[in-house]
């Protein structure tokens, strides 16, 4: 048995490091093309560059506006997120406390929008946006965010918050607490885990979202990182390695988060998923 296993062990290693390289191969392509000239990124896009080009960061910075599209990026997606989370987690949790016709009925009717392609309601979505003036808007897209953002975490929450005794939230009821202060003093605590990995799904879709932001924002001012970056993409001419530049620099922020915050993603599917 314990051979077999021995014997296993090459193999498997094998395989995994291909997959690493798989996975981290654009990673390096992106990262090695940014220090290089355009003439360099033409002529062999995976060889080292020759020569470190630094100017092409300080370029990007000043042609974009990094700045003002980065804090455009990072107030979408914080502000998108906190309101996710604040009203996804108390939804979920009256579905599973208060059961019943009508829990079950919305419960089923915000799952249903996870399986609709985003781009079938595009155009209905810019029509509805516009008659509410919420188009070329920051609190707009944010608020189209919240929309397309809370079906998924309502699932998450669901499952979790029924592995949760009822028992706990009864002590606290006996304490004096009502059902809100039951909820934030006991349940929502316990859903950190959760909470965690909600947060980390939804910030890597958000910040690197291309095609909401494109549709519903169309002045400079408002542009995200991903809408920005994209005028180094052209029909005649594609400047690769200021692109590169500029993918680097968006990628650097939610790497170091992901980095960070990525032990709780397994714990906190897993939960959800077995526990429900």
């Amino acid at each position: 048995m314990h051979k077999r296993e021995n014997q296993r062990k090459p193999i498997l290693f094998i395989i995994l490091s291909l997959l690493a390289v798989v996975v981290f191969f654009p990673l390096y392509i992106t990262l090695v093309n940014s220090f290089k000239s355009y003439n360099e990124v033409v002529s062999s896009v995976a060889a080292l560059p020759s020569a470190f080009h630094f100017g092409n960061f300080a370029t990007v910075w000043k042609q974009l506006n990094f700045g003002g599209v980065f804090m455009n990026s990072l107030i979408i997606t914080v502000v998108s997120v906190a309101g996710i989370l604040m009203i996804s987690a108390p939804a979920a949790y009256q579905f599973v406390r208060r059961p019943g016709w009508v829990s079950q009925f919305l419960f089923l009717l915000i799952l249903s929008s996870l399986v609709i392609p985003f781009q079938t309601l595009m155009i209905p979505l810019v029509k509805v946006a516009s008659e509410l003036r919420l188009m070329d808007s920051i609190p707009g897209i944010i608020i189209m965010y919240w929309g397309f953002g809370i079906p998924l975490a309502v699932f998450l929450y669901h499952g979790f918050i029924k592995s949760i005794p009822r028992e706990l939230e009864e002590a606290a009821l006996i304490d004096g607490n009502g059902i809100a202060g039951a909820f934030f003093r006991v349940v929502l605590p316990l859903l950190k885990p959760v909470t965690t990995t909600i947060a980390i799904l939804q910030s890597l879709w958000i910040w690197n979202d291309f095609l909401l932001p494109l549709i519903t924002l169309s002045s400079k001012k408002n542009q995200t990182i991903p809408i920005a970056s994209s005028v180094y993409f052209g029909q005649y001419m594609n400047e690769w390695h200021l692109a590169m530049a500029a993918l680097t620099m968006a990628s650097i922020p939610v790497i170091v988060f992901f980095v960070f915050m990525q032990r709780n993603i397994i714990e906190g599917i897993t939960a959800g998923a077995v526990k429900g």
